[in-house]
């Protein structure tokens, strides 16, 4: 079942790409059980990166999104594909600060003050960095702000996610919607109120509403086109020859090192909590 949408608008002049993540947030909870303001806080990165790399124009390119804050969950790491598929993880994935004072999960004082990484890798020799100081640390403002400073492309960007008292995942999920060159005071004006009428992303989700319902919403007297829609869900690449690569570029005598005091190496895969086991004689003779 696809849970993404891309859509244009009838004139050309607005974009909006909207994701029902709550599969890719479920699951990366399900691998690493963080506590619940992080599973919020690392859930809007990951709808955020599988929404910008749906919009890259390469399905070989990939996304990587870094929140390095000044709180105590540290750094958060998204990866998305140009397929919309992501996996990320937390530093600190058990965080517990009391929830603000509106009741919600206080995601801000989680992530503290710091910068927001957007690390595009389009096959070129080095990849496109562009970098903002956090604006809040709650995502969604952090993500559009990035744009509008970094790319000069206004952009409203609105994220969810909502856990349930037994930390699983009610549901999430999130949408861009951005404005080409041209658009008119009346377009934005209208986009505006259309924006300021919508309930959250998690009161939407949890109504029912789909990708497409969400996009009729944003995009009301636009007369929306819709482009693609895709399934994206949350994917780790990891894989046994990959950590052999990895440990094999620590060099000859990193490895001998390490041997010498285990000559069986265990390696935890941060994305999806996999554990592999490496014999370092092994690699050392080859």
């Amino acid at each position: 079942m696809n849970n993404m949408i891309r859509a244009l608008s009838e004139n050309g002049g607005v974009v909006f790409c909207g994701v029902d993540s709550t599969n890719i947030v479920s699951q990366m909870e399900a691998y690493q059980h963080p506590s619940a303001v992080v599973t919020a806080g690392l859930g809007r990165l990951l709808t955020a990166a599988s929404l910008i790399g749906i919009m890259m124009k390469n399905t070989e390119d990939s996304v990587t999104l870094r929140v390095e804050g000044d709180g105590p969950a540290g750094l958060l790491l998204a990866v998305g594909d140009g397929l919309g598929n992501v996996k990320g993880y937390a530093a600190n994935p058990i965080v517990e600060i009391p929830p603000r004072a509106d009741g919600h999960l206080n995601v801000g004082a989680a992530v503290g003050k710091g910068m927001l990484s957007v690390i595009r890798d389009l096959g070129l020799k080095e990849p496109y960095v562009g970098q903002v100081p956090l604006v809040s640390g709650e995502i969604a403002e952090d993500i559009a702000s990035y744009y509008a400073i970094s790319e000069q492309i206004p952009t409203v960007c609105a994220l969810g996610v909502l856990v349930n008292p037994d930390l699983t995942v009610s549901c999430a999920g999130g949408f861009l919607l951005q404005l080409l060159p041209g658009a008119s005071e009346e377009e934005i004006s209208t986009l505006e109120k259309n924006i300021a009428a919508m309930p959250s992303m998690t009161t939407l989700l949890s109504q029912g509403k789909t990708p497409e319902d969400i996009m009729n919403l944003a995009m009301a007297g636009f007369n929306p086109n819709v482009l693609d829609t895709y399934h994206v869900e949350y994917k780790c690449t990891c894989s046994e020859e990959r950590v052999r690569r990895m440990l094999r570029s620590l060099g000859q005598k990193e490895l001998i090192k390490l041997r010498d005091e285990d000559p069986i190496a265990e390696v935890k895969c941060q994305f999806c909590d996999k554990v592999y086991h490496a014999d370092l004689n092994e690699l050392v003779e080859e």
